[in-house]
């Protein structure tokens, strides 16, 4: 079980088991409208979910799975990669103190040099050209000793560091941060978050292997555009632009 202190950033729903803190507090948003930042932590999720429909393994009370809502009416649409990059931001700043080497895996997986520590799932709802409701459902391994299932790269901040870690202030930490974020979100500070995403990019430098469809290709990362495309370049000089799951990673 992991205890939160009474004080928290912002309001919080604490549950022992649910099926996924994402599911969860959609059922919450059609049910009332909760304040922004409302967060929902769990210590065991029986489907947690994650990108391409992959499941999130997770030992009971041993690491931070949670969901929260935001309300960002004043971001257009076409903009809402944003959220990604700072959600994103946040959460690899704040392992940033434990440990060194943490990356962001385009889109928004958290890497520790080329293994999963972190993944999440954002899903916006649009209303016209504006975001009307996003929840962002987030699993971050921080003490499990050991990862039984068939995800090829899984690793936690207790086997990175050899400590075991407070997951309410870790919690707390992001949150925070988040908060912060999205203040300069709302001054429309998006040059600044665009660039500080691109500097903390996985395999940021370098020719590195991708595949899109059949192919496989060696190439370099030049960009990430407002909309969320990926910019690569390849081993012959050509460039092309990939959305989310045109263009995947192949790691070690």
């Amino acid at each position: 079980m992991i205890h939160f202190p009474e004080t928290f950033p912002v309001p919080l729903i604490h549950v022992h088991e649910t099926d996924s803190t994402l599911n969860y507090l959609q059922t919450l948003c059609k049910q009332s409208v909760p304040k922004e930042f409302t967060t929902v932590v769990a210590d065991f999720q029986t489907s947690g979910r994650g990108q391409r429909g992959n499941s999130w393994e997770s030992e009971s009370g041993k690491n931070l799975l949670f969901s929260f809502v935001l309300f960002p009416t004043f971001l257009e649409a076409r903009r809402q990669f944003l959220i990604s990059q700072i959600i994103s931001l946040a959460i690899k700043e704040e392992l940033d103190t434990y440990t060194s080497e943490i990356s962001i895996k385009w889109p928004n997986d958290i890497y520790w040099k080329e293994k999963k520590i972190c993944g999440m799932l954002i899903e916006n709802d649009l209303v016209s050209k504006y975001i009307n409701q996003s929840i962002a459902g987030i699993g971050i391994n921080i003490n499990q000793k050991l990862f039984l299932s068939t995800a090829p790269n899984p690793v936690s901040l207790l086997q990175i560091t050899q400590q075991q870690h407070d997951i309410a202030q870790i919690a707390s930490n992001i949150i925070v941060r988040i908060q912060e974020y999205y203040a300069l979100l709302q001054k429309g500070e998006t040059q600044s978050i665009a660039h500080r995403y691109k500097e903390a990019l996985f395999r940021k430098k370098g020719m590195y292997l991708y595949r899109a469809g059949e192919c496989e290709f060696k190439a370099c990362i030049v960009d990430v555009e407002p909309d969320g495309r990926l910019v690569l370049e390849d081993e012959f000089g050509e460039r092309k632009e990939y959305m989310f799951k045109e263009v995947e990673y192949i790691l070690k």
